[in-house]
């Protein structure tokens, strides 16, 4: 029997030769994201496909199943599920921290429901995965042929986002797997930034540098991460577990009964399968304490109430639930992918410097592409320019030719031309012949020339390419920046409050002038008094006390505050970090809340509820410069704060001011003049941006308050001197920025008065407490105090003794609930 050529072969070296082309087919081929655009090649082809169809963001949606069809049969010869998922997944909210897939139809959900059948759904690029594909027909990445030779398709895309980290990945390989985390867009290109910025210093560069400006993972989901050890592990090596927390809080219900109500999930947590997870927990009495549990989710936000016994202590049952379900789970990061074709494991700023480098690269090839195709140009304008010097003599040769090719060649030799500048002189309209048409074309050829220029020069200079990278990070920040949506938490007592683990409990924060703080659960201030340690005395009297209030305010310990420090950082904290204090205790330090320097002080402490983007931190210099940010930009200010000014040497930030946008700013200067103008005069900038001028200063002047102007208030003028006077509001008319505004206090008046310490709103009920720098404290009522005109000097407020003086006055709004110092 004729059985053909046998081969005898080392079975042990045939399988092993045979399994590694295997493997490393799964690893390039599949499941490794390639470090330089983060995409693994399903997801490359299916954004190329796409791209080549003409979905851009702004064209109508294609049926799904007409994608996946191209994708198949161009470019990736596999199950069409494969693709179908792989797509579907790009289009999923809750999966991708910035969707490249702009899906219409089902597409999955957070319970794990599976997406509709492709014929049902429909797709287009979503305009930031535009972002990945930009110049792709420049000859900016190398192209390879498809599985059958007949086309070509990009090994990487030009991915000018930095998306290996921006939406991270996951994937099992063989023997390797990779599990790469989400991040902020705003996060990265600041690290970006800052990189190409220290670019010849790199190697000196540390994670610790870059997680200034990349706090940590940043879920679509949201929830929060428990400590920052395996942030740092996973920066550094590349390798780290991640805790991951849900959101939770509690409420009251009726009948003295509470509920956990759970807002956010960890990242990648199945909602349907976690609901299931606790009723089998409930009903295995494994749980005790629970009554109800139900799902309430809907398109304004996720909602999973969980109702309580009555007397049921709804701290040891959320401990429960964190031990025994996946409110509480582990993200175990794990940045491998491929580096020149190769499995590599790297640290943030290996990656950073991955994305820079091919950036760099798309960019040169770019610009030589450019260059290329705009000296081709100028050749032929060269010859067209040519022809129109000499237009009698060419009409004359095309004519005398007895066909299109012999003239060609006539022109040729008796113009010295090229055969590219011959045909196009022979393919160029009568129209051209008009004096305007000349005109264009000697302008679009200094065009050109220019643009060859500036292109050989960029190409000469590899810092302006980097530059070039710089500019694009910033675009794209600006473009599709928001605000962080997981947040971190440090220790174990910002992990407990966080996680809802106590009622959301009214407290009234309190800081001293020597920078004490403290919060004070309400029901303190219910004695005889009426107050707790913060209170004012009795009405009218002096007392001494060497370190009295200086800010006062009601929030919830679920709240934050917004410490703002005069070197013009900003730090985010949540109201339960402040240390509890009762009626006698002084409060701690500010510096065990914040970092504090050694010139630095504390300038406001402000309560807001969320960093929402149509509230702005409005913040004047003592030189009287102003600057406003919208407080979504300050999102992050957690671990070590933001910068939210940039100052110039020898000024300070001196006031931080929450705003709507649509209030007016008083401010008062040492020396008595006082401008009133509408914020919005003062347009928005980001973080790192500094100020504009406010308020045009005088000679040895400086501004000494600011404050937003109430309607119907009056302006409440005190001077060093213990002289105070009120005024109503309508005797300072409103100005433009950038004047000297008008006088409130003459200066003919300042050696009798003392200079100007403070211009504050006042309304009838509310409270005045003038501070010495002796520390003396008076209270009294704010229409106590004489009203008087604008330009007077007002009357004497407060006795002082020899060499004292006043150096802050405070205010309590009349609800006792406001800020008491503007």
């Amino acid at each position: 029997m004729e059985i053909g050529t046998v081969r005898p072969v080392d079975i042990e070296e045939t399988m092993r030769s045979a399994y590694l082309d295997y493997a490393m087919s799964v690893i390039v081929s599949r499941a490794l994201p390639d470090a330089r655009d983060g995409l693994k090649p399903v997801h490359r082809r299916i954004l190329y496909a796409m791209y080549d169809m003409g979905l851009r963001h702004h064209t109508p949606h294609k049926k799904s199943a007409r994608i996946v069809g191209e994708v198949l049969g161009k470019y990736h010869p596999h199950g069409d599920s494969a693709v179908y998922d792989a797509m579907a997944r790009m289009a999923q909210g809750f999966s991708m921290r910035y969707p490249l897939v702009d899906g219409q139809g089902n597409f999955g959900s957070v319970d794990g429901d599976s997406p509709a059948a492709m014929r049902y759904t429909e797709a287009r690029l979503t305009q930031i995965a535009e972002e990945m594909l930009g110049d792709i027909e420049k000859d900016t990445v190398d192209q390879v042929d498809n599985f059958d030779g007949s086309l070509q398709e990009p090994g990487v895309l030009t991915s000018r986002l930095p998306n290996l980290l921006l939406n991270g990945t996951s994937g099992i390989a063989v023997g390797m797997a990779t599990n790469i985390a989400p991040h902020s867009l705003s996060e990265l290109c600041d690290a970006i930034d800052h990189l190409i910025g220290h670019y010849a210093e790199r190697d000196e560069v540390t994670a610790e540098d870059l997680m200034q400006f990349v706090h940590g993972p940043d879920f679509p989901t949201g929830g929060l991460i428990v400590g920052t050890e395996g942030i740092v592990n996973a920066y550094a090596t590349g390798k780290g577990k991640i805790t991951m927390r849900a959101v939770t809080h509690i409420e009251e219900m009726r009948g003295n009964r509470q509920r956990i109500v759970v807002t956010e999930l960890p990242y990648q947590v199945n909602k349907a399968n976690l609901v299931e997870r606790i009723a089998t927990l409930v009903r295995e009495e494994r749980i005790e304490g629970i009554t109800d549990l139900r799902d309430e989710s809907d398109r304004r936000g996720m909602s999973i109430i969980i109702e309580l016994k009555r007397g049921a202590d709804p701290n040891h049952v959320l401990e429960q639930l964190l031990k025994h379900t996946q409110l509480q789970s582990t993200f175990g990061y794990n940045c491998l992918a491929l580096v020149d074709g190769a499995p590599r494991t790297l640290s943030l700023k290996q990656a950073l410097l991955v994305y820079i480098e091919h950036r760099h690269e798309v960019i040169v090839r770019r610009s030589r592409f450019d260059l290329e195709r705009a000296r081709v140009r100028a050749h032929i304008l060269e010859g067209l320019h040519l022809a129109l010097d000499h237009l009698d003599a060419v009409i004359a040769t095309i004519r005398e030719s007895s066909d299109v090719d012999t003239a060609r060649t006539n022109l040729m030799e008796r113009f010295d031309l090229r055969e590219a500048q011959a045909q196009a002189i022979l393919d160029m309209q009568l129209r051209r012949l008009a004096a305007l048409e000349r005109q264009k074309i000697e302008d679009e050829y200094a065009e050109i020339i220019q643009q060859i220029a500036y292109l050989e020069d960029l190409l000469a200079n590899p810092r302006k390419i980097l530059y070039l990278i710089r500019q694009d990070v910033a675009e794209l920040k600006q473009k599709y920046g928001d605000a962080r949506r997981t947040h971190i938490v440090d220790d174990a007592d910002q992990r407990k409050y966080a996680t809802g683990l106590v009622p959301d409990l009214q407290v009234r924060v309190s800081v001293t002038v020597q920078g004490r703080i403290k919060c004070t659960r309400l029901h303190a201030y219910d004695l005889s008094s009426g107050q707790a340690g913060d209170s004012s005395g009795p009405q009218g009297t002096e007392v001494r006390d060497p370190d009295p209030v200086q800010y006062s305010f009601t929030a919830g310990m679920q709240s934050s505050v917004l410490v703002c420090l005069s070197s013009g950082t900003v730090y985010e904290e949540k109201v339960y970090q402040i240390p509890e204090g009762d009626q006698d205790d002084p409060g701690l330090p500010l510096h065990s809340l914040v970092r504090l320097e050694e010139d630095e002080r504390a300038i406001a402490v402000l309560p807001v509820d969320t960093l929402a983007e149509n509230a702005y931190l409005t913040m004047f210099t003592v030189q009287g410069k102003v600057k406003r940010t919208p407080l979504s930009e300050l999102a992050g200010a957690r671990a070590n704060g933001v910068s939210a000014i940039s100052l110039d040497e020898g000024d300070e930030l001196g006031w931080a001011l929450l705003t709507t946008g649509g209030q007016e700013l008083l401010v008062t200067t040492r020396r008595g003049q006082t401008l009133r103008f509408d914020e919005s005069e003062v347009l928005p900038k980001g973080a790192t941006a500094g100020g504009i001028l406010g308020i045009r200063l005088g000679e040895g002047d400086r501004v000494v308050s600011v404050c937003t102007v109430e309607e119907n208030g009056e302006v409440l003028i005190s001077t060093a001197g213990g002289f105070a006077k009120r005024t109503g509001i309508a005797e300072y008319p409103a100005q433009g920025r950038n004047t000297q505004g008008v006088i409130a206090l003459h200066d003919r008046y300042l050696d009798l008065t003392g200079p100007v310490v403070s211009g504050m709103m006042v309304r009838p009920g509310d409270e005045v407490t003038f501070i010495t720098a002796n520390g003396m404290v008076l209270y009294t009522d704010a229409e106590a105090i004489p009203q008087s005109g604008r330009t007077t000097r007002g009357q004497i407020a407060i006795e002082l003794e020899y060499g004292d003086r006043v150096v802050t006055v405070a205010r309590r709004r009349a609800t006792g609930t406001g800020q008491a110092v503007e």
